[in-house]
């Protein structure tokens, strides 16, 4: 089931499937600051894209946590590969809402830059890095939705969650933060 929401000219969706078969300009990878590939979302979109992804990361050379980076998409169907570092979760109180929030910013921030009108997004940090599932969605909605108020070059992101637990928890976060957080006509 799809969930669509518009923030201003923008469009908001919710999708449960495999990101790597999304049929957007940019697709953003659950990244970690070294840029070597791993499991996951990770490993899934090196594997899909080839051998491409890799070498133009290694190029690159690694990505702060909290910050994201450009590559080609390989074999992807996407134009771009936008890595993006989330912080691993202790307890909340040590900069991760700050840093995963950062995370999302400047993965928006290259789309609009690069030109890229549609961008897919995991939920990041919630795998392996241990995000708990509702304060990652909140900090991940929240986020999208005041960038995409603000910034309507990007037309469209969504969301592609791995599971139907992932899918229930952000479609009740969208439910909770949309009508407080809608930017531009209504």
């Amino acid at each position: 089931m799809t969930q669509v929401v518009n923030i201003g000219t923008s469009t908001l969706e919710l999708v449960q499937g495999d990101i790597t078969e999304q049929q957007v300009d940019g697709i953003v990878n659950a990244a970690n600051a070294e840029l070597a590939g791993g499991g996951g979302v990770d490993g899934a979109i090196h594997r899909a894209g080839g051998p491409e992804i890799m070498a133009a990361c290694q190029a690159i050379g690694g990505c702060p946590t909290g910050q994201a980076v450009v590559t080609t998409a390989g074999t992807l169907s996407a134009r771009n590969v936008i890595h993006a570092v989330a912080p691993k979760y202790a307890d909340g109180l040590h900069g991760e809402p700050g840093l995963l929030a950062s995370a999302y910013q400047a993965a928006l921030q290259i789309a609009s830059d690069q030109g890229l009108k549609t961008v897919a997004f995991p939920s990041l940090g919630t795998g392996a890095y241990g995000y708990p599932l509702e304060s990652a969605a909140r900090i991940a909605l929240g986020t999208v939705i005041d960038f995409l108020g603000s910034h309507p070059q990007v037309e469209r992101v969504r969301f592609v969650l791995f599971d139907d637990e992932a899918l229930a928890v952000y479609q009740q976060v969208l439910m909770e933060e949309a009508p407080t957080r809608r930017h531009g006509p209504r």
